[in-house]
């Protein structure tokens, strides 16, 4: 029999985040037809204005589970082919030998060997993974700027390669997704954007996720605080960012609510067909921003939680926002959760994070949800 989810200890687990030191953070959970959904601390450390379930957010690489599924489409009606060479379709971005090798498979699983634009982009992260040769400045320099993205993969591309092609591990880089949004734009005759928007976002009845038209957030959310690994001190409010940094890679805006309407309709088959959301659970071994090794699939990370099973999703994290949406394999069970602050490990002499109050209070929220 199907224990109902404990309101008392998802509020308890909730707020125990909040005084970890999180300044706001909501979430919903779903199972079955059973709904909560619960808020702890504040959208604005200034004025104290309460953060509700109800606010939108910058998801992050959540994102990419969208964009993966707007593929994942096209493959189903033999537009592209997922094991056909990216060369084959962009052989301006990906040219020679390497357009050959990378298929858009191993863009969507992160197995191109392709390296990550951003310490590129960003002249502060040049030391990028060594995160104590990195700083701060180029966010506040980057707010307002409108990157290219094709400048953006060519940053990619042109760097040192970071794996062979099809290699194990995969090394998990936001170039890979900057180049499915162009395989988007080419095969539909419309922004990557606009197909994610159409074939996927409008498909699921989502009301509250788009991708942003400046760098304005609208509707009712929560300012979002950057602490750099305590560089940034007091964490500073990047809510208002122009996010072609990312693009269709991790740019969308949206709810908890929304967040789990879509996993549900995935697992339901009413996205992308059975045997194409099979393929996108087979996962390979990946190298994480984090450095740690995880399983990747096609845009859908998995996450074992004892004595539950297996659940399904994505994390994502922007300029002081994060997120995590995750989904049972039933497609019964659902949890979605955005916090207001990022990178709040402090690092060591050696430049490794250290453990955070934080960590223990999001882990405890994240099994009481699951």
């Amino acid at each position: 029999m199907r224990k109902p989810l404990d309101h008392t200890a998802l509020d308890a687990a909730l707020a125990d985040v909040h005084h970890a030191g999180i300044p706001g953070l909501f979430a919903e959970v779903r199972d079955h037809d059973e709904v909560w959904r619960g808020a702890a601390g504040v959208a604005d450390v200034v004025t104290g204005r309460p953060v509700t379930a109800d606010m939108r957010h910058r998801v992050g690489s959540v994102t990419k589970t969208f964009t993966a599924a707007a593929v994942m489409q096209l493959a189903e009606s033999g537009g592209i082919g997922l094991d056909r060479p990216i060369g084959r379709y962009l052989p301006k971005l990906v040219p020679g030998e390497r357009g050959a090798a990378v298929t858009v498979r191993m863009l969507l699983n992160h197995t191109s060997g392709l390296a990550e634009y951003l310490p590129y982009a960003y002249p502060s992260l040049k030391g990028f993974p060594a995160l104590g040769e990195t700083g701060p400045q180029s966010l506040d320099d980057n707010r307002f700027t409108r990157f290219d993205p094709v400048e953006l993969i060519g940053m990619g591309v042109a760097a040192p390669a970071v794996g062979a092609p099809g290699g194990a591990p995969g090394v998990y880089s936001n170039t890979n997704y900057l180049l499915l949004a162009r395989l988007l734009e080419l095969v539909t005759g419309t922004t990557a954007e606009q197909c994610v928007t159409r074939n996927v976002i409008q498909r699921a009845g989502l009301r509250d996720t788009r991708f942003p038209a400046g760098a304005h957030l609208d509707g009712p959310h929560s300012l979002l605080y950057e602490a750099w690994f305590g560089m940034i001190d007091p964490p500073r409010d990047y809510s208002v960012y122009d996010m072609s940094w990312v693009g269709a890679a991790a740019a969308l805006t949206s709810t908890v609510a929304d967040l789990n309407r879509f996993l549900g309709l995935l697992f339901a088959g009413e996205i992308v067909r059975p045997q194409s959301l099979a393929q996108m659970r087979q996962t390979v071994k990946v190298v994480s921003q984090e450095g740690r090794l995880i399983d990747y699939g096609l845009g859908l990370q998995p996450m074992e939680v004892p004595g539950q099973g297996t659940f399904w999703g994505h994390g994502g994290t922007v300029w002081g926002g994060g997120t995590l949406a995750m989904i049972r394999a039933d497609g019964l069970r659902r949890l979605a959760v955005a916090v207001n602050t990022q990178r709040w490990n402090r690092l060591d002499s050696s430049g490794t994070p250290q453990p955070h109050p934080i960590d223990d209070a999001l882990t405890a929220l994240y099994l009481a949800g699951l």
